[in-house]
């Protein structure tokens, strides 16, 4: 359905097409796993978390050295970093990964972000990684986790890609789809009343303030389609601790198996 046609008949029926975009916005889409991200993911060491009546996959690989955590994107999963793997071990690193609630290999079911930050919050404690690598919306759950826990420490964090402001998401994804801004404001609305929060409060700009953190990199590729680079640098305007790198030739995804952004990331957390 095109998106004049789109826009034209959810202005008529806002209701209905609120009720797919929550319902899209709450039960992500899995993309399958190329093959050598299969393969990473089975060399791992796996096992099962039991997270608010999901079955949370988990994944280690390496031994005892300094633990560094993985946190993927919405519609992400573990092996996404399936080339950031092998060079991490190589530096020694004890590495922990996950399927966030209904994505990768995970148990599926209706989820939220705030179910995504809160696992995040608890595998940080459980494990006590004091390194993090982020993509995308995972530095979303990562930030609002860390801005809500100060007494949470952690050293290095990167962020491969971040969003920034929630609403502005939203209108981001509404003006992709088509839809009429009484579906997006609808939805806003539904997203507030279910989870109990103000849309305009949450903001990765606001969180990464009270987060204890040491030094943070957040590289961003300035042609990235699904997150405009704008947010990644008004994220790090607002965080005294980060710095910036702008790339070309990756845009979203393949700056997760660009060798010379696993490079930068090395280097930094070296």
């Amino acid at each position: 359905m095109r998106k004049g046609i789109i826009r034209f008949v959810s202005g008529i029926i806002p209701g209905v097409f609120t009720n797919l975009a929550f319902d899209a916005l709450t039960n992500p889409k899995i993309t399958k796993l190329r093959e050598n991200e299969l393969e990473v993911l089975n060399t791992s060491k796996k096992s099962t978390l039991d997270f608010k009546g999901f079955d949370i996959c988990l994944y280690e690989w390496g031994g005892t050295g300094e633990t560094i955590l993985l946190i993927h994107g919405w519609e992400g999963q573990a092996g996404n970093f399936s080339d950031f793997i092998p060079k991490l071990l190589k530096k020694g690193y004890r590495i922990i990964a996950f399927d966030g609630p209904s994505h990768g290999f995970s148990s599926k079911g209706a989820t939220s972000l705030f179910e995504f930050t809160e696992l995040v919050e608890l595998l940080i404690r459980k494990f006590n990684p004091k390194k993090l690598i982020s993509h995308s919306f995972g530095g979303v759950a990562t930030t609002f986790a860390l801005g809500e826990n100060p007494d949470i420490k952690i050293d290095k964090y990167v962020l491969l890609t971040t969003p920034d402001k929630f609403r502005e998401r939203i209108s981001d994804v509404s003006e992709k789809v088509g839809i009429h801004d009484k579906v997006k404001e609808r939805l806003i609305k539904r997203v507030e009343e279910t989870y109990d929060i103000n849309v305009d409060k949450m903001n990765v700009s606001e969180y990464v303030k009270s987060a204890s953190v040491k030094n943070a990199l957040i590289i961003h590729d300035k042609n990235d389609r699904v997150i405009p680079i704008r947010q990644s640098r008004n994220v790090h305007e607002n965080w005294d601790v980060s710095s910036f790198i702008e790339i070309e030739g990756t845009g979203h995804f393949r700056i997760l198996r660009t060798g010379f952004v696993i490079e930068e990331v090395l280097n930094f957390l070296n």
